[in-house]
């Protein structure tokens, strides 16, 4: 997949306004692979209803959302199981780990569908990030910043034509912020893709091509 196409989209909840400024509600605006964006946005404005509506999970908008000139509301079952799988990955907001199963099991789960990483590869992630020693402690007793490091591992271990993060690193420190910056534009431009962040506030500190307000 080379593009993702927003063709004057807004969430049906926002029909209603007339006061919407936005650089891609309402907007024609093609984000394309291999490059990195960054979409700031204040709490309310739906960036996290936008990973929703690009990943698939919901379809409460209106307009349209066109991989390569497709049209995403054509796509059958088995299409946006392979588009999850090989061609988009979403780091949610809310995480989505499961809280019984171990930091590993969290993203052993996903990699033994893609089997696109080995485990020294994800040992070594997991050793820069600090968070090593939780290998195999249950996620629930693991802080939020500690979660959210998981999560960016589990959505790296697949082949991505975009990964999108939503917040990825509000509550990260510095320090951590960086390594897991380091880490996912490494392996971006290990795949050729494209990134886009979302951020209320606190952002990656990325090359970002392009700046767009939600």
């Amino acid at each position: 997949m080379d593009s993702i196409r927003l063709d004057n989209t807004l969430p049906n909840v926002f029909l209603a306004r007339t006061d919407i400024q936005s650089d891609i509600w309402r907007r024609d605006v093609t984000l394309e692979k291999g490059m990195t964006y960054l979409i700031e946005a204040q709490s309310g404005t739906g960036k996290s209803s936008l990973c929703s509506f690009i990943i698939g999970y919901r379809k409460d908008y209106d307009g349209r959302i066109l991989f390569d000139d497709k049209d995403s509301r054509r796509y059958k079952n088995n299409e946006w199981t392979d588009l999850r799988r090989c061609h988009v990955s979403l780091l949610f907001q809310e995480l989505r780990l499961f809280p019984e199963l171990t930091a590993m099991e969290n993203i052993e789960i996903k990699n033994s569908l893609t089997q696109f990483k080995t485990r020294k590869e994800i040992e070594r992630w997991m050793e820069a990030l600090g968070i090593a020693d939780k290998m195999q402690s249950p996620v629930r007793l693991l802080s939020f910043g500690q979660q959210q490091r998981v999560a960016m591992i589990r959505a790296l271990v697949q082949p991505f034509d975009f990964l999108l993060a939503d917040e990825p690193v509000s509550h990260l420190d510095e320090i951590n912020s960086k390594v897991m910056a380091d880490i996912m534009m490494e392996e971006a431009r290990r795949q050729g893709a494209g990134i886009v962040i979302t951020s209320i506030g606190k952002h990656m500190n990325l090359p970002y091509d392009k700046t767009l307000c939600l």
